[in-house]
């Protein structure tokens, strides 16, 4: 591999700075000062040897709107850049809407007859940048690199004043933001990461320069597609040279701006397994004369799908099929919030993945630094990328805001499709700031014209939360379930995967943001029942995947962060939560044996014939605590119950707050089963209302019900329903069935003898409760109690087809 050198910093005489006492140190926070601020050459993938680390203190101030630049006037606060204003690190400790920063620059004498450039990694949100009072830069968006040529607003001398003035209104305005807040709830999301957040450098160039090196690797054809960008008005050629270590692979020359074939015969490919990569060294020759020289590196490699023997459309890596096993990563620091306090810091994270067993990582709604890619390329994990979102819980964005965010995002995409270990493009995440289901398929596909060698995963979570739905585009389906997995089914176009499940949590007094701890359910009481937690987690996904045909899963997640305490480690990334060996066993045998060679659901059997079922109840009696079952010897106890008139003969009515519990599990939950009756409800509000569901442990396995959110009928899981298209009437009797196919992985919701809706569910959780009529269970607790009448229950120990459903419906 190349070396990344450091260029030494050029600091004025060092104003008095300190950090603010840190709230929660890591490792690294007291190896931070203003000498060494992250010194390491910030972009691994376009090398000059010549440049200068612009890091380290800059004068400080907050700023009114429309202020004018305080040009040659000292501000009266420092700043260690480039660490965001609201970090620790910072030495600021403090959001400001609007915000100054200034420092004096000098050009070194061996640079004065080139071009020189100022860049800026990152700025959030928006910046304008002025050299000695002209402006030579604006940029808005708190996640792209830009650069200016300053080169004509230096002056005579050995000082030039650089001034970057930052507007941030984080969350008060539309603006992509992922899950910074101004004020950070006690939940998911967090403090805010303002004004200058990644390296600033400056580079001496010739007018004729490289600006960017398009890579397209070609494991086919063994060759590299390779597009030399280059700025200036002149024709000019490339020389390209590869490398393996220190043997010279090929030489090629080509002209810029178009795309050359470098030739790799024989790749060695990149996996996480193997992550070799190549160096490439081009040149730019200007009539012969070289102009330009930077460094590179690729590897070869291919991200794809294809059937597996289950005949289950899976993901790919190099042609094979790969279980794509991943944690969710947030980027957060304790000490620099946006910014790892190190680049040792920075590799940290990524390092534990490969301890832990993982081969990917989904980045999770914020963007890193080059380096943080770099770290990911040279140890063999695979990338899912996500898009920044805009604030999730408002009414949907305006047109201009996502004109903005639309432009934001291909920028991202643009700015780091040649990173090898991405491997995929994530624009939504549950439905956060999504403003339509017709837009985002739109979105998918231009993401797809832009970047057709990655996957594209147009909306991770559309099962949740504000999601608008599936607009069936993009390469994956994607939903989030916690506990979990989640279990969404391949179709014949797209592959599938559990995008966010487990969130397991724990505390570790003395290493939490706030006082306590906030998990997705329970807290756990020690570390090792939190890997017990994990392990069983794991085994549930290894079935998803073998039955279901999931490619790939995300667990929450590699650190706390601030308020959550689901991690592999501790915010400060002090403490290891998790026996790591059971960790790596488990991840590697989900790698090792989800590979599409399985059978999928085992096949459950005929079940019993007829529409009589295995178990009925009439309810006809008129009188008493019992419902007889008319089939079998489950005969049910009503509590809290009356009778009625029924479709045809009695019914059963309740108030609220009765049931009728048979006494034991009359379904096997985890196979084929069906379930129907007439219902009747006497109000349809926002509550939820069960008709017919069984007990386990904590949760119902199935519930046939009324469901307030939707304000429909429905055959539920716990995260699953499938619902009617139309609000039941008050009074009217309709008759529900809802078909559990185990073999088909589906679950379906018949009002009226017609198939209304039917969701994919490969695997359903086994109960050992008692079926119960009238009322449902989560959490342990009764809940969903109905205010109706029932009439007719029948439970089959098969899935019903289609046109018995509509010989129950038309029975008196």
């Amino acid at each position: 591999m190349l070396l990344l050198t450091t260029g030494s910093p050029a600091m004025a005489s060092a104003p008095e700075w300190a950090p603010k006492e840190p709230r929660l140190p890591t490792p690294w926070t007291h190896l931070v000062s203003p000498d060494n601020a992250l010194p390491e050459y910030p972009r691994p993938q376009l090398v000059r040897k010549e440049w200068r680390n612009l890091n380290g203190l800059w004068e400080f101030a907050a700023a009114t709107q429309g202020e004018a630049p305080p040009v040659g006037r000292t501000l009266p606060e420092r700043i260690l850049v480039p660490y965001p204003a609201e970090s620790d690190l910072s030495g600021i400790g403090r959001h400001d809407d609007h915000m100054w920063y200034r420092r004096t620059v000098s050009v070194p004498d061996n640079w004065r007859d080139q071009r020189i450039k100022l860049n800026f990694g990152a700025v959030d949100h928006s910046a304008v940048v002025y050299v000695n009072g002209r402006k030579v830069a604006e940029h808005s968006g708190g996640y792209g690199a830009f650069s200016a040529d300053i080169t004509d607003a230096l002056k005579p001398g050995a000082d030039q004043e650089v001034i970057v003035g930052v507007t941030d209104r984080t969350d008060a305005e539309w603006q992509a933001i992922g899950k910074q807040r101004r004020v950070p709830d006690r939940g998911i999301f967090y403090e805010s990461a303002s004004g200058i957040w990644q390296t600033v450098w400056m580079e001496p160039v010739s007018a004729g320069h490289v600006t960017e090196l398009g890579m397209v690797p070609d494991i086919d054809t063994s060759t590299l597609g390779l597009t030399v960008k280059a700025a200036g008005d002149r024709e000019m050629m490339a020389e390209v040279v590869v490398r393996d270590g220190n043997r010279v692979v090929t030489r090629t020359r080509g002209p810029v701006n178009k795309p050359i074939t470098v030739r790799v015969p024989n790749a060695k490919l990149w996996s996480p397994d193997s992550p070799h990569l190549y160096d490439l060294e081009v040149v730019l020759r200007d009539g012969g004369k070289p102009v330009d020289k930077v460094s590179s590196y690729f590897g070869m490699r291919e991200i794809g799908q294809a059937k597996g023997k289950d005949g289950k459309l899976r993901l790919t890596l190099n042609g094979k099929i790969t279980f794509l096993m991943s944690t969710l990563d947030q980027g957060y620091w304790p000490d620099g919030i946006y910014t790892a306090p190190t680049d040792a810091a920075l590799a940290f994270d990524l390092e534990q993945h490969k301890k832990l067993g993982f081969n990917t990582v989904r980045k999770h709604i914020k963007t890193e630094p080059d380096r943080w890619y770099y770290h990911a390329d040279r140890l063999g994990l695979m990338v899912w990328q996500d898009m920044p979102s805009m604030e999730n819980g408002k009414e949907r964005p305006p047109h201009e805001a996502t004109v903005k965010w639309e432009a934001e995002l291909h920028e991202m995409i643009e700015q780091k499709k040649n990173w090898t270990s991405v491997i995929g493009w994530v624009p939504f995440n549950e439905g956060w700031g999504e403003w339509s289901r017709e837009a985002t398929g739109r979105i998918a596909d231009d993401i797809k014209r832009q970047d057709p060698t990655r996957l594209v995963n147009a909306h991770s979570g559309v099962n949740c939360c504000d999601s608008l739905g599936d607009s069936g585009k993009g390469d994956v389906i994607d939903w989030h379930a916690y506990h979990g997995p989640a279990t969404p089914v391949p179709d014949e176009r797209r592959s599938s995967i559990d995008g966010e499940h487990g969130g397991y949590g724990l505390e570790i007094e003395g290493h939490m943001w706030f006082g306590e701890g906030h998990g997705y359910g329970e807290l756990l009481p020690d570390k090792a029942a939190l890997t017990r937690a994990y392990v069983a987690n794991q085994r549930d996904v290894l079935t998803a995947a073998q039955r279901c045909g999931i490619g790939g899963a995300i667990y929450t997640q590699i650190t706390d962060v601030e308020h959550e305490v689901n991690g592999f480690f501790t915010y400060d990334r002090q403490v290891a939560k998790m026996d790591f060996g059971q960790v790596k066993a488990i991840n590697e045998e989900i790698i090792r044996k989800a590979d599409g060679s399985g059978t999928g659901a085992p096949d459950p059997g005929p079940g019993t014939p007829g529409i009589d079922g295995v178990h009925a109840y009439r309810f006809d009696e008129g009188s008493g605590t019992t419902a007889t079952d008319a089939v079998g010897d489950a005969d049910a106890r009503l509590t809290n119950a009356g009778w009625t008139a029924g479709v045809d003969g009695g019914a059963v009515t309740f108030n609220g707050n009765g049931q009728a519990d048979t006494g034991k599990p009359l379904l096997n939950t985890g196979s084929s089963y069906s379930v129907s009756a007439w219902a009747k409800l006497d109000v349809a509000d926002g509550g939820f209302q069960t008709v017919v569901s069984q007990d386990s442990s904590s949760n119902s396995a199935f519930f046939l019900q009324y469901s307030g959110q939707d304000q429909r009928w429905a055959m539920s899981f716990v995260g699953l329903r499938a619902i009617s298209p139309e609000k039941p009437e008050p009074g009217r009797w309709y008759h529900l069935t809802g078909v559990r196919d185990a073999k088909a992985g589906t679950v379906s919701l018949y009002v009226d003898g017609r198939k209304v809706d039917t969701r994919s569910s490969c695997v359903a959780d086994s109960s050992n409760g008692p079926t119960v009529i009238g009322r449902a269970q989560y959490g342990g607790n009764q809940v969903d109690h109905l205010r109706g009448a029932v009439d007719d229950v029948r439970l089959f120990d098969r899935a019903l087809t289609d046109h018995e459903v509509a010989t129950l419906a038309t029975r008196p």
